[in-house]
């Protein structure tokens, strides 16, 4: 397959976000990614954006996600998971209201 090259412009004032949760939803035709910051400390968490795409861009996200997270292990040492025996507890059964 041939590789193209795309420019990629990016607003001045596009504001980055920082999302310690993420809710994932599906339907036939999309997939929709809520990224949130859950408030430290509190049962609240703020959606940050929105992201909704194609069943076939989710799975060429989930390829290229999986091939960096090998990289930056490569690079950095081994990320802990929270589903690893060691697990915060404060992670586990989390449900998220607001958003479905």
């Amino acid at each position: 397959m041939e590789k193209r090259e795309i420019a990629v412009n990016l607003p001045q004032d596009l504001d980055p976000v920082y999302s310690n949760r993420i809710q994932v939803a599906y339907k036939d035709d999309e997939f929709t990614f809520v990224f949130l910051h859950e408030i430290p400390g509190t049962n609240h968490a703020r959606a940050k954006a929105i992201v909704s795409i194609s069943p076939k861009h989710a799975k060429n996200f989930s390829e290229v996600l999986s091939k960096s997270v090998l990289d930056y292990e490569a690079k950095f040492g081994s990320i802990k998971s929270a589903n690893s025996e060691n697990k915060d507890e404060s992670n586990s059964n989390v449900t998220i209201r607001g958003y479905s």
